[in-house]
């Protein structure tokens, strides 16, 4: 007599083998996901808006316009000198939104999205408070992972106010005065 039969042998061998499989895959699919986005690795999509501030009111509101054609330059500076060590610009398209890539890591370095100029000949004054965006370029130590990343929209001040708008102020501030 057997101590061991040998189906026993068996179905100890196929469950060990299904372990050995799973052991596998918890290793090798995790190292495959990491190794397809090495590529993106040091690359990074910037994306915003840029927008006219139609009743000049420092943020935007409900008849704010989206421009096409704006302007806007990526500028990372060196943390210690502030001189420019990188800059690109890109153009916003038809709803006012603008994607920059950006292929190299800017770990020790400030980086800010700003507006250069807009198209539209009524609205060209830039808004000082928002005319800049910081952006982090970077994935050293910072816990961002993707490379998408968004900065704050952006404004231009029309020359004149639309009709309407101190009573679109009121009401955007009636919470603020009572």
């Amino acid at each position: 007599m057997n101590f061991f039969p040998f189906s026993l042998i068996v179905t100890n061998m196929a469950t060990r083998m299904r372990l050995l499989l799973l052991l596998a895959l918890c290793c090798v699919l995790p190292a495959l996901a990491t190794s397809g986005s090495s590529i993106q690795s040091n690359s990074f999509c910037i994306q915003g808006h840029v927008y006219c501030d139609t009743c000049r009111a420092g943020f935007e509101t409900n008849v704010t316009t989206y421009i096409e054609g704006a302007t806007v330059e990526i500028v990372c500076k060196n943390r210690k000198t502030l001189e420019k060590v990188f800059s690109v610009k890109g153009v916003t398209d038809s709803t006012g939104k603008y994607s920059i890539n950006v292929h190299e890591d800017h770990a020790d370095e400030i980086c800010e999205c700003q507006l250069v100029n807009s198209p539209q000949p009524n609205c060209k004054i830039v808004d000082r408070g928002r005319s800049k965006s910081s952006v982090v370029l970077t994935r050293y130590d910072n816990g961002v992972l993707n490379y998408l990343h968004y900065a704050n929209a952006m404004g231009f001040l029309q020359d004149e106010p639309l009709d309407g708008c101190s009573e679109l102020l009121k009401y955007y501030l009636q919470d603020v005065e009572s």
